[in-house]
């Protein structure tokens, strides 16, 4: 009888299709964003005053926000540099894996046609003995569970 175990959510890795596929450009400390909502609208009913109906309207999906130590070398960076400093949107499809023990993908999410919307380092601070963390938030139409 075997039993199982819900997965660890610390074994993941993210891959960008047309970046490289270097292990600093898909290691990742966090990725967050990942949900979705479904918007509503709200419709009063004449002569029915105990409640409103609601519909469902369409789906919402927020920014995607991956942290990782900075790395200096990058081609997401480098993509994320285009966008930002030169306006250059060239929008990518992204896939998160999470990883079993074997390495193996549990659980993948494709992202589609995602573009960097903001990019930030933490805080540099002396008093602290800390990895420089860097964001990058990225937009998205939609994500698809395989």
């Amino acid at each position: 009888m075997s039993t199982q175990y819900p997965p660890v959510g610390f074994h993941f890795k993210v891959e960008f299709n047309g970046i490289s596929t270097k292990d600093s450009d898909i290691q990742f400390q966090s990725v967050s964003g990942l949900s979705v909502d479904i918007e509503t609208e709200e419709f009063s009913e004449g002569g029915e005053n105990r409640f409103k109906h609601k519909f469902p309207v369409r789906t919402k999906f927020p920014n995607l926000v991956l942290k990782r130590g900075m790395v200096t070398d990058s081609k997401l960076i480098e993509w994320c540099r285009d966008a930002i400093e030169s306006f250059q949107f060239e929008p990518l499809d992204l896939t998160v894996k999470l990883l079993n023990e074997s390495h193996d993908p549990l659980v993948t999410w494709n992202v589609v046609h995602a573009y960097p919307v903001k990019w930030s380092v933490a805080d540099l601070n002396a008093e602290e003995n800390s990895v420089l963390i860097e964001t990058v938030e990225l937009s998205y139409n939609y994500f698809t569970i395989v």
